[in-house]
């Protein structure tokens, strides 16, 4: 045997090992990303997402490493290269194989028959590869029938054994590590399917201005969230969310000191709250793919910002908690808080690429605030429900459009916009503007028909501007029950300002409002300014100052202006 054979059955060992460490290090240290793309942010439909879950993928490498050889998958020594079936003369390395079984008899395959060359080697497949080699040398050595191993070579083996002795302990050594980390990860593992994600915040926040300014003091506010999310298929994501909170919205004042009954300046912590920290379950969703289309489903707590584009990046928190703007306004457009529950929606891409389709879909969705209530006038269909219809357009990455049309119900003493809560006091499931553009007919149902459009557009990877304009008609089933309200707003948004996965955000509108209604004083348009400063100060915890600004409370220029000044951290885990 050559001195070439004997070098590469001990060199070839070193270098796989050094590729295993590599490979080790690379799966122990997985890249971790502090701030989703803008090119996602725009147009994108905010749902399962995802849900490449990195804890889950690195559960299934450990699961894959811990079950190689565990499968039939056994080698087995061949004579003849023929006997090998996915082996051909005319492959790159034949006469390498031919060589190796026929000459040295040290290939082993597999009890197929088959070499499957062009898949990866594991750590079993390499050992029975080795000892069929090593199995072969011991035998030449035994035999001694031909000169075929010289003193030479045996000092050449042991000089290059010792060369490589630091290096194969030390791989000795992590391949110890890493099973004994696997065996406990295995061991201690939460879940093979499910992922926690967890959001905490923490606000410090006051109101100022007027009658308001002196009935409300200094507060310090909670809202706690823990998502369990679950992947059957790799694909889809079931949501199991509980939410606890003890935050209480700030009472506006009018020039007479009495309470405004409106929404104004609600934020986005607020939603949900349970008053006291006692836990409930605020999200029971699932989303699947199927087919072309992305299928979501909710049991309860569903939201059609949930599955629906809102095109407003920067601005816009899925979990409508402590990621994105201070106040409900600024995160999204008043129309998709129109109703909520349980129910079904579906998104489907209409084309690709080039034509007048491109990178457009269509998104429609159907939710009904009291599904499980078997009474009449309740249920799925006979109760108090909004179906919504989308077309999203977007420009490459950087233009996103969208089109929205939501036909809503609600029996007497609703609200419009209620984002499908189960109670019916006024500003206990009103989560934006005033009173006149919420407060249906007491006594009678309603039906509306609200039309929206909103846009983003991103000119560079540091800036980030968005908007919408939301009209609704409201048709009451009594006399003098008709109203029209209207809500717009833009936004300009600074990533990176300052540092990575820091925003600058400012906003400016009007949150939803009515004229001359009766039984309610106030024909102003209640503008809505926002500024707000998200510093990360890790991947896991960001501070976010910022102060809204409200200016004729209750629509009434009477009404002292109103600013709400916090000091917001969010930690995620």
């Amino acid at each position: 045997m050559s001195n070439i054979l004997w070098k590469s059955l001990v060199v070839s060992p070193a270098v796989l090992g050094a590729t295993l460490l590599v490979s080790t290090t690379a799966i122990a240290a997985p890249k971790t990303t502090t701030e989703v793309s803008a090119a996602k942010q725009l147009g994108v439909t905010q749902v399962a997402q995802q849900p490449e879950i990195l804890a889950q993928t690195t559960i299934d490498q450990v699961n894959r490493y811990s079950n190689e050889g565990n499968q039939n998958n056994s080698q087995s020594q061949v004579t003849s290269v023929s006997q090998f079936s996915d082996v051909q003369p005319t492959d790159w390395a034949f006469q390498a194989l031919q060589s190796l079984v026929e000459r040295y008899g040290c290939i082993a395959g597999y009890p197929n028959a088959t070499y499957r060359g062009n898949r990866a080697l594991t750590r079993y497949e390499f050992a029975a590869g080795l000892n069929a080699c090593l199995d072969r040398v011991n035998e030449l050595i035994a035999t001694a029938t031909a000169d075929l191993v010289t003193k030479q070579d045996l000092a050449t083996l042991q000089r290059l054994q010792e060369e490589f002795s630091a290096e194969l302990a030390t791989l000795r050594g992590r391949v110890d590590s890493l099973e004994a980390r696997t065996a406990e990860l295995e061991a201690n593992q939460f879940s093979t399917t499910t992922k926690l994600v967890g959001e905490a915040v923490f606000a410090v926040s006051d109101a100022f201005g007027g009658n308001t300014g002196d009935s409300n003091k200094t507060v310090f506010q909670d809202r706690v969230r823990l998502d369990l999310q679950t992947s059957f298929t790799g694909r889809d994501v079931l949501h199991t969310r509980l939410s606890a909170g003890n935050s209480q919205a700030f009472s506006l004042r009018d020039n007479a000191n009495n309470p405004i009954n409106t929404a104004e300046g609600t934020q986005t912590y607020e939603v949900s709250s349970t008053g006291n920290n006692s836990v409930n379950i605020d999200r029971l969703t699932y989303e699947v793919p199927i087919g072309p289309a992305q299928v979501y489903i909710a049991a309860s707590g569903g939201r059609h910002s949930h599955y629906a584009a809102v095109n407003n990046p920067y601005f816009f928190d899925q979990t409508d908690g402590g990621d994105g703007a201070l106040s409900t306004f600024a995160s999204e457009s008043p129309i998709y808080r129109i109703g909520g529950g349980a129910g079904i929606a579906l998104n489907l891409p209409l084309g690709k690429g080039g034509g007048i389709l491109g990178n457009s879909s269509i998104t429609a969705g159907y939710l009904a605030r009291e599904a499980n209530n078997p009474g009449l006038g309740s249920g799925l269909t006979d109760g108090d429900y909004a179906a919504l219809g989308q077309l999203n357009f977007s420009v490459g990455n950087r233009l996103a459009l969208a089109a929205t049309y939501v036909h809503g119900y609600n029996a007497a003493g609703g609200s419009l916009f209620d984002s499908g809560s189960t109670t019916d006091a006024f500003g206990d499931n009103v989560r934006v503007g005033t009173a006149q553009a919420n407060l249906l007919s007491a006594t009678n149902g309603s039906s509306s028909n609200s039309y929206g459009v909103s846009a983003a557009f991103r000119p560079s990877d540091k800036l980030s501007i968005s908007g919408f304009v939301s009209y609704h008609d409201v048709t009451g089933f009594g006399v003098g029950d008709d109203y029209q309200a209207w809500s717009y707003g833009v936004g300009v948004a600074l990533p990176d300002f300052g540092k990575k996965g820091n925003v600058l955000g400012v906003f400016a509108g009007a949150e939803p409002y009515a004229f001359n209604r009766p039984g309610f004083v106030g024909n102003d348009i209640p503008y809505h300014f926002e500024g707000f400063y998200k510093y990360r100060v890790s991947d896991n915890v960001s501070i976010t100052p910022g102060v809204i600004w409200l200016t004729s409370p209750g629509q009434n220029s009477n009404n002292d202006d109103a600013f709400i000044g916090t000091l917001r951290t969010t930690f995620t885990f």
